[in-house]
């Protein structure tokens, strides 16, 4: 076996049996010198805080799938139509899930690894992660209520 191919299953097993990875939690703690140190565990030898990560991929593709261009520009940004490339497993698909329900905002899902549909332009996207979100003609990768919201809206 090519040992690319051997390092990247070491590496892909190792980020799924993290918790903390899995979980998207990261930890950031100051040690006796000083020096502020961030990792996906929680340490065992000291205190540390839970950081929120603030910044998301985002930009405006004119790359989408052709059935979900909405009509002219002119359309309401709180009429645009949101779609959702998601995964089962995902925590960040659930947690923009939960957002979208709690502010009443109708949006569609495709989960790329059951749904034909969803496959088909997830690979058209060119994804390599979700979930990806698409309001309109805008792209976001990953998911940021504040990002989402200023794509959206408000």
């Amino acid at each position: 076996m090519d040992r690319r191919l051997v390092s990247l299953i070491c590496i892909i097993t190792t980020l799924l049996m993290s918790p903390g990875a899995a979980l998207g939690e990261i930890y950031k703690w100051v040690d006796a010198d000083g020096k502020t140190h961030f990792s996906s565990s929680q340490p065992t030898h000291t205190e540390a805080e839970t950081v929120e990560p603030k910044a998301t991929n985002t930009y405006s593709s004119p790359d989408q799938p052709s059935s979900y261009k909405t009509g002219p520009t002119t359309v309401k940004k709180s009429r645009q139509k949101v779609v959702m490339y998601s995964a089962v497993w995902c925590s960040t698909c659930k947690t923009a899930k939960s957002y979208f329900r709690r502010k009443g905002i109708p949006f569609k899902e495709y989960d790329i690894e059951t749904s034909a549909k969803g496959r088909k332009d997830y690979k058209k996207l060119k994804g390599t992660g979700v979930p990806i979100i698409l309001v309109g003609k805008q792209r976001m990768d990953g998911f940021s209520a504040s990002s989402f919201e200023s794509m959206y809206g408000g």
